[in-house]
């Protein structure tokens, strides 16, 4: 994550322009992605002078765009899907006689990727273990096979985001579909590589999933102690370690941080859940007389409990109330959970009947 474009898919992508001959290197490249591949095929193909062209799906975040756009690449918005996305790839590179980088199911890919293991095996020869995370597989496939041949007695895992287990899937047998939405989309892959799944399979002690909640938190965790950001993909190791940490207690485990593109939006939402769910911050429903100088009241006693109101929301009309009373929802800083019980304690001891509500949905009736 501390790369060019903040991602590991330049190296796969620099070993594959490489090897282009001289006609393919005139005639350009198209790629299809919705993020860190586009922008690592569009980084070297500038530094190396050859045309890109990269296919993203419609509904891509501006953000991705305007950062591939910067390496040079011109960008084509087709497709409601990355599948979609990379059918019009392969169509531009047909009509446009261009070579298809594929984002993982290629050997150079592959190969590139493979430095990640090389470097972190050199650098670290005494792992036991090292957790990867797997979308297409270029990665696990290419970074394994190195630190295999480097550690051979190292355990190799893999992590794919819970609503897309599609190689742990494929190897297993099952066939569980995969799709919706997750905070992971670098890793969000229905489809596993044919040239990936085999050495996956050979390669790894195990592939586990991890939910959407685990995967925010290893986000935050990466942010608030490491001090740095990573993205969804990125955090999915770390995520599978603070969910396994009896399987890994007391073993040296290697995480590969395979990405920091993260959109400050949704950057920002997990940083406010991650304190909703430790309690540092909460919504209070509280009920209150219909009168002049209650709320003042209740606002005075959050505060002399060292409560810090972000936000207050009155409304008369909608609540199931008497038409003299009302309720009111309270956003609050507060310092951990036993904080939050203290509140509401005082709140009710004054006669005020309060109800600690969801901390990610607008109510929990």
């Amino acid at each position: 994550n501390l790369q060019h474009t903040s991602s590991f898919k330049p190296r796969g992508a620099l070993i594959r322009l490489l090897v282009l001959d001289e006609t393919a290197c005139q005639n350009g490249v198209v790629a299809a992605s919705a993020g860190n591949h586009a922008q690592g095929v569009a980084y070297h193909a500038q530094a190396l002078g050859i045309n890109a062209t990269i296919v993203m799906p419609q509904e891509t975040p501006f953000t991705k765009i305007l950062r591939t756009e910067k390496w040079g690449a011109k960008v084509v918005l087709d497709g409601t899907d990355l599948s979609e996305s990379e059918n019009r790839a392969i169509e531009i590179a047909a009509q446009e006689n261009r070579t298809f980088i594929h984002p993982y199911d290629d050997e150079d890919i592959i190969r590139g990727q493979g430095t990640v293991g090389l470097e972190f095996g050199t650098d670290v020869p005494d792992l036991d273990a090292i957790i990867i995370p797997i979308g297409g597989g270029g990665l696990f496939a290419g970074a394994g096979t190195a630190l295999k041949a480097l550690i051979p007695g190292i355990e190799i895992f893999g992590v794919e985001a819970a609503a897309y287990p599609s190689m742990s899937e494929a190897v297993s047998g099952g066939d569980k579909p995969s799709g919706g939405a997750t905070v992971a989309e670098g890793i969000a892959v229905k489809r596993p590589g044919k040239l990936t799944r085999p050495i996956v399979e050979a390669l790894m002690s195990e592939i586990f999933t991890v939910g959407e909640s685990e995967l925010e938190l290893a986000v935050k965790n990466y942010l608030t102690e490491q001090k740095i950001v990573v993205e969804g993909a990125g955090a999915a190791p770390l995520a599978a370690l603070l969910q396994n940490k009896e399987r890994f207690a007391g073993r040296k485990v290697g995480l590969i941080v395979s990405g920091g593109n993260i959109d400050s939006r949704l950057l920002s939402s997990i940083l406010v859940r991650g304190l909703a769910r430790e309690g540092r911050v909460v919504r209070l429903r509280v009920s209150i007389a219909d009168e002049p100088g209650a709320l003042a009241t209740i606002a005075n006693e959050i505060g002399k409990k060292r409560g810090n109101i972000i936000e207050v929301m009155h409304q008369r009309m909608f609540y199931d109330m008497p038409v003299k009373g009302t309720e009111l929802d309270f956003v609050i800083e507060t310092v951990n959970k036993e904080h939050v019980d203290e509140l509401i304690e005082t709140l009710q001891e004054l006669g005020h009947q309060t109800r600690l509500l969801s901390s990610t949905s607008e109510d929990d009736s």
